[in-house]
């Protein structure tokens, strides 16, 4: 199938041809095939030309794809009356991960300040160099932001993940007459990128619930990455015996959704210039990359790792639940100049039929809990 895509300009061509000989270059130190995993790690993150870590712009109308904090501050703002209560709990502390142009910490460090709560440190996780760059600009009124290369080792306070789990990369399995096999990436004859197929170990398909009554050719991704993410957040959080609380949040489903006989070819797809198409193989390094969230997967990962379950439900209850709409009164309504975009955005976040049920919210921790408003539309039981 011939995409129809916005034309790249010449140095971003060239920068994906590179990237294309490294990953080839990959390809043929390991036999001739790599997983679908590595694939992606190397087009999303391989240092100087993978999407995150080059110089394109990412985010925004000149970018490939928008996140909520770019719709409207109002999100950042009914975050940061969930963090304001969290890190009474714990320590004045905020961590997110993948903080994309900074929108995010701007707003709730904005919304904190008006409400009188102080953060010692807010940290920010980014692999990005050119979205760094961005947040370092953005955030430069804020002088107890600070940029780190990884996790730390402990951590007390409130963790961020928005749309950071999606990103993560993938194993692919297709089952077959003579069960699973892993779907990796090898080299035609003519030195382009083709799926091949190669037994896989039985821990990938362990992900699957009921993975038995599923049809042949159902292919799918297992998120090992992301479960190890998961795992290592919960030894971070529950080191020195510290209280903290994490709250991510992105596209997804839970484990009987995820893997329904239904979605037989699974939930990869890619963004370029506003553009969603599903080839991973077009231009690598030039568009994101992505998969839905297994959040079956990553709730028992961190309960797993000693944290508790807080909460599970859609974008739209949480945020509802977080005081959104009364955060949306401030601006009188017959005031309709500034009143009716901020509700029209809003009407993006908690719409079920734009991100309102298509994102979900998963918080979880030790030594903190949310209000009891957040009960009212918990769905933990459905995971």
């Amino acid at each position: 199938m011939q995409l129809q895509l916005p034309a790249p300009s010449p140095d971003a061509l060239a920068a994906s041809h590179s990237l294309h000989r490294l990953i080839a270059d990959d390809i043929d130190r390991n036999s001739g095939w790599i997983s679908f995993a590595r694939y992606m790690e190397l087009a999303l993150y391989a240092p100087g030309l993978g999407y995150y870590s080059g110089g394109a712009a990412k985010l925004g109308k000149d970018g490939d794809f928008t996140t909520a904090p770019e719709i409207t501050p109002l999100f950042g703002a009914a975050l940061a009356q969930v963090a304001a209560g969290l890190m009474a709990q714990t320590r004045p502390q905020i961590l997110e991960f993948g903080a994309g142009t900074g929108k995010l910490a701007f707003d709730m460090l904005t919304e904190m300040q008006a409400m009188g709560v102080a953060v010692e440190r807010y940290a920010i996780v980014e692999l990005s160099g050119e979205l760094r760059a961005r947040q370092q600009e953005t955030l430069r009124a804020f002088p107890q932001v600070v940029w780190l290369d990884s996790l730390p080792e402990a951590f007390s306070g409130v963790v961020f993940g928005n749309e950071v789990l999606d990103a993560m990369p993938v194993n692919l399995v297709v089952k077959t007459a003579g069960g699973w096999l892993e779907r990796g990436v090898a080299l035609d004859e003519s030195n382009k990128f083709v799926f091949r197929d190669q037994p896989c170990s039985n821990d990938l398909a362990r992900q699957i619930p009921e993975a038995g009554a599923l049809p042949e050719g159902y292919v799918t991704e297992v998120h090992a990455q992301a479960v190890g993410f998961m795992h290592s957040l919960g030894a971070m959080l529950a080191r020195d015996g510290n209280a903290g609380a994490a709250i991510l949040i992105d596209y997804g489903f839970p484990a009987h959704e995820y893997y329904h006989p239904q979605r037989s070819q699974g939930t990869l797809m890619c963004h370029y210039r506003h553009h969603a198409h599903p080839d991973p193989f077009y231009l690598p390094g030039l568009q994101d990359i992505t998969a839905h969230v297994d959040f079956t997967a990553m709730a028992q990962a961190a309960v797993d790792s000693g944290l508790e379950m807080m909460s599970y439900t859609g974008q739209a209850a949480f945020l509802l639940d977080a005081g959104i709409g009364d955060l949306l009164l401030r601006t009188p309504p017959d005031d309709a100049q500034r009143y009716l975009p901020q509700a029209n955005a809003l009407q993006k976040l908690v719409s079920p039929a734009e991100m309102g049920e298509l994102f979900k919210v998963l918080a979880v921790g030790r030594g903190a809990a949310l209000p009891g408003r957040f009960a009212r539309h918990d769905r933990s039981h459905r995971l």
